[in-house]
């Protein structure tokens, strides 16, 4: 047994002792995860700096004889590494990570293989550190998802508690990343879970809290990025930002389109899966030989070629507006390519850092040239960087909220607040204007899960319609007169009912609206069944309230007959708005 085996152990021991809630288990078992995310991160930043080590400065002296050129091949002998590896152990740790949470989290109840983990973080870093072009967030994003989720299984939690736990395990990666608490809990919420409010809220934040510590404790409290304070040159400025808006949505398209081209043009070759990394390294190292800023993460310190130990990426170089127009648009484009060849080739790792990475590089090309045609308009080419950082990611993951909190959260800095905010949205809304799907579900579409049939309200799909119905509704004969209806209708507060013949049959459903109705008509003889709804919409006590909400919605009903599946005229009872949300309420309550 491990010794987070025995602690876990000692834990359950414990809460079998004292009697203790749900709500205070969730909140102790939410900081453990916290604090085992916070570990992995910091685990997994180390870990790629090895490998970086081993791969660029080793490398340099193993393969001296091919000078610089050494670094064509080391993608490629890194792809040998992890394609065996993701394709024997765990292939759902290839690719970005985070589609897999959200299958996990959509259609899996949460349940992720406890080996991912491991898998997730020495695949990652080798391809990371072996110069592959993707990022280390998406990695610990999964990475701190499997925790929760072992942890959750290990406890034996529900389905609904484990789902919990997965969120709190990516928000605890997140945070432990960029040192962006909020960022976390929201990249969480609005990307993984897609909604920005969940019962267990409080569960996500302390996690993510708690993973921040750990971090800190660790690698200091700094931003992840540096930058100086912007400010704006002219109110005409704005323009520019949205037209920095506009054009992140649509490069946004166009990298997703390539990145999925690549992908499948890497399914169509006849070769084992396991080797296919290799042969998009090679590729890769290629690129990487003449502009070897498209290696690795893009940002902070590393090593590069020769073994050349630096302080700094090519992000940091963007955000101070120190990289060449054209330099700019070499990059923009072939970290599109190396992107695409790293992860449709097999490889392992995230598009968070690659999509950072564009959109500075995109922002930088806008401001520079801005500079040139409006010298007076512009005041800072790294400004637009950090603007289009924000763009390009709301984009590509249709994380607005996520893009904004976590850009103010990385650089600590609120002076472009106003620029962030108006490109974020402009581009997300271009984006949407081809489609709605972010990168991560189109992922799963192409897998045959359409996410947006699968993340509905897990409580709404829980609930069944004879939990929720009312069984004694009261009834009414077609021969009532009209006038007796109407009494009954404000007599009750009721505004209908359903309409039973002498044979205990439903024959129909009559509303205070066909009562009004009837008043034009001026007819004091009229009985229920003239004015009666005869065409039924009716509901099945094994059906969930989701499935019924959904028709009530699009039909503007306010309530339905529920009928027995073998005889539509035997009425078993009738499910009102009212009813569905008394029992989605006490549903949450037993819950938390």
């Amino acid at each position: 047994m491990s010794f987070l085996e025995e602690i876990i152990d000692w834990l359950q021991r414990l809460a079998s002792r004292f009697s203790i809630s749900a709500t205070t288990k969730g909140i102790a078992l939410s900081i453990l995860i916290g604090v085992v995310a916070g570990l992995g991160a910091v685990g997994f930043r180390w870990l790629i700096k090895g490998f970086q080590w081993l791969f660029f400065k080793e490398g340099a002296e193993v393969f001296s004889f091919m000078g610089d050129y050494y670094v064509i091949i080391l993608p490629a002998i890194g792809g040998l590494i992890i394609g065996p590896l993701l394709y024997f152990l765990a292939r759902e740790a290839k690719g970005e990570g985070p589609p897999e949470v959200i299958k996990a989290l959509a259609v899996g109840g949460g349940h992720i293989r406890q080996r991912v983990a491991g898998v997730k973080m020495f695949a990652s870093a080798i391809c990371i550190g072996s110069g592959g072009s993707v990022g280390r967030e998406g990695p610990i994003v999964q990475i701190g998802a499997s925790f929760g989720s072992a942890i959750g299984q290990w406890f034996k939690l529900p389905d609904e508690w484990l789902k919990t736990f997965v969120l709190c395990g990516a928000a605890g990666g997140i945070a432990a990343t960029f040192n962006a608490p909020i960022g976390g809990v929201f990249f969480a919420l609005e990307v993984l879970a897609h909604r920005v409010v969940t019962p267990r809220l409080f569960t996500v934040m302390i996690s993510a809290i708690s993973a921040e510590y750990v971090a800190w404790l660790f690698l200091g409290p700094r931003p992840s990025f540096i930058v100086e304070e912007y400010i704006l040159g002219s109110y005409w400025e704005i323009l520019l930002y949205v037209l920095l808006g506009i054009l992140a949505g649509i490069f946004a398209i166009g990298f997703i389109r390539v990145f999925y081209k690549c992908e499948d043009i890497f399914s169509t070759l006849k070769l084992p899966s396991y080797v296919k990394p290799a042969i998009g390294g090679l590729l890769i190292g290629i690129i990487g030989f003449f502009y070897a800023d498209v290696f690795g993460v893009g940002y902070g310190g590393g090593y590069t070629t020769g073994g050349v130990l630096v302080d700094s990426g090519p992000m940091d170089a963007m955000l101070a507006g120190q990289i060449g127009l054209s330099v700019l648009i070499a990059l923009l484009f072939l970290k599109m390519i190396a992107t695409s060849l790293t992860l449709g080739s097999g490889g392992s790792g995230g598009i968070f850092a690659p999509s950072l990475f564009i959109g500075a590089a995109l922002g930088g090309v806008l401001g520079l040239a801005g500079g040139r045609l409006f010298p007076e308009v512009v005041s800072n080419a790294g400004a637009y960087s950090l603007v289009g950082m924000g763009a390009f990611f709301a984009a590509v993951v249709q994380g607005p909220i996520t893009a904004i909190v976590l850009l103010l959260e990385m650089t600590r800095d609120i002076s472009m607040l106003v620029p962030v905010m108006t490109s974020v949205v402009i581009a997300t809304l271009t984006y949407r204007f081809f489609t709605r799907d972010s990168i991560y579900a189109m992922r799963l579409k192409r897998q045959g899960i359409e996410i947006r049939q699968s993340e509905a309200d897990p409580v709404m799909k829980d609930i069944t319609v004879w939990e929720a119905m009312t069984r004694d509704f009261p009834t009414v004969s077609p021969k009532m007169p009209v006038n007796e209806l109407a009494a009954m209708l404000v007599r009750t507060g009721h505004h209908g009912f359903p309409v039973v013949d002498e044979n205990g049959r439903l024959v129909g459903v009559v509303t205070l609206s066909d009562v009004e109705s009837s008043r034009s008509r001026n007819r004091p003889d009229l009985k229920v069944e003239d004015i009666a709804t005869k065409s039924l919409f009716v509901a099945y006590p094994d059906q969930s309230v989701y499935d019924v909400l959904l028709k009530l919605g699009a039909r503007d009903v306010g309530r339905i007959p529920v009928v027995d599946r073998k005889d539509r005229t035997r009425l078993q009872g009738v499910l009102r708005r009212h009813d569905i949300i008394r029992a989605y309420s006490k549903k949450l309550e037993r819950d938390v």
